[in-house]
């Protein structure tokens, strides 16, 4: 009989900390985004397997898409610290022929920070929303994700995220370039 009371008490144990562990995940994940779905802290943390936004790319199916000599817009979204310039501490190697534009994919833009986003689209498509786009930043962050929900947003249909980031061109010991960002210029 004592033994049957034991196993019930730790049944009921690891239930109640299973409930208090999906509690808990609720909590983060009602934290973690904002009220329109975009990622707001922990970005470099595992992403989804897919975006309901875009066609995700494997390293081997850009590399197939980069070969079909279509024209495309690669974009880099990885962010880079800003304090009335860039700083940066060490190179950014990413695909060659990118685009790099920091910090556009944080789940909060200020004005500026979104109409440097705008800008760019409109520049890299040539005012063709259907214009084939790749997002990218490194492995296991959102910032790409928030990048391609927001550039969904905005009307652009043509969308491609490289999931791996530069983080799997490197793997793939595919050839880099340093990047330089894109200027910000916001208003003083």
């Amino acid at each position: 009989m004592l033994r049957e009371y034991l196993i019930y008490g730790l049944l009921l144990l690891a239930t109640a900390g299973q409930i208090a562990n999906a509690n808990q995940d609720k909590e983060d994940s009602f934290e973690l985004f904002n009220i329109e779905g975009y990622r707001l802290l922990r970005y470099r943390s595992p992403t989804p397997q897919h975006s309901d936004y875009a066609k995700t790319l494997s390293t081997e199916s850009l590399l197939a898409l980069l070969d079909s000599k279509l024209p495309i817009a690669l974009l880099d979204v990885q962010p880079l610290p800003w304090n009335r310039v860039f700083i940066q501490k060490e190179p950014r190697l990413h695909i060659p022929g990118s685009v790099w534009i920091p910090n556009v994919g944080r789940g909060e833009l200020e004005q500026e920070w979104e109409s440097y986003f705008r800008v760019h689209l409109q520049k890299v498509t040539k005012g063709d929303k259907h214009y084939p786009i790749v997002i990218y930043c490194r492995a296991d962050c959102w910032m790409s994700w928030n990048a391609l929900k927001r550039a969904n947003s905005w009307g652009y249909s043509n969308l491609f995220w490289y999931r791996n980031g530069s983080d799997g061109w490197l793997e793939n010991e595919l050839e880099t370039v340093v990047a330089i960002p894109e200027p910000f210029k916001p208003k003083l």
